[in-house]
């Protein structure tokens, strides 16, 4: 394997979209499609924009994927989806999705049809602050292969260089293979990663860096 990592930038939404279209859920992932829309929408952006226009593509599963591709699409452009893609070579096989804490507006793993409301950010007093890591996707044929270990050191590696105090990241106590888009415990860890607290299932992991965790 070949591995770069390459922080998504409007140039590199053609990798982006094939990845999410041909072998992000190739193994028939419940969370196809999903285009990690969910985290940078408001519930009413969701229900009232994402939802109608679904219904307004046709509905049902393609309405749906079109609708999210679409959404995607434009915050791609706009630069509010933000993150690392991991690449075998020249093929894109890895996403993790890293942004200021401020740019979410909900964080952890969660359903969009159980949407939870909108949670602001604890303990967070401005932008520049936190960087927070709230998803990986990973090829089914690359996983066990440490490409999310590698994506998690470049965010926390370039997190430091911009002036970070910390990362933050969201596992859940107990994920299975359908709840773990937000990493294991064990990836956070190993990266010296540890836990500040908990909400539920979910654990709040941070890492401070420059010598800092305010």
């Amino acid at each position: 394997m070949n591995l770069s990592i390459r922080k998504l930038t409007p140039d590199l939404i053609g990798d982006y979209f094939d990845f999410f279209d041909h072998r992000a859920f190739s193994d028939g992932s419940l969370f196809y499609p999903c285009y990690c829309n969910g985290f940078n929408l408001s519930a009413e952006q969701i229900r009232d924009g994402l939802f109608a226009r679904a219904r307004a593509c046709g509905g049902g599963a393609e309405g749906w994927k079109r609708a999210l591709r679409e959404s995607a699409w434009q915050m791609v452009l706009d630069g509010r989806i933000q993150g690392y893609l991991a690449y075998d070579g020249g093929l894109c096989v890895g996403w993790c999705n890293a942004n200021d804490r401020l740019s979410y507006y909900r964080v952890g793993e969660f359903d969009m049809d159980d949407l939870p409301e909108d949670a602001p950010a604890d303990d967070c007093p401005g932008r520049g602050v936190v960087k927070s890591v709230v998803c990986f996707e990973i090829a089914p044929t690359h996983r066990g292969m440490g490409i999310a270990g590698k994506l998690l050191a470049q965010v926390c590696s370039d997190a430091a260089e911009e002036g970070y105090s910390r990362v933050e990241a969201y596992p859940r106590r107990q994920s299975d293979g359908a709840l773990a888009f937000a990493g294991p415990l064990r990836l956070y860890e190993k990266a010296g990663f540890t836990e500040y607290a908990r909400d539920g299932d979910t654990i709040v992991m941070r890492k401070a860096l420059n010598g800092r965790g305010d």
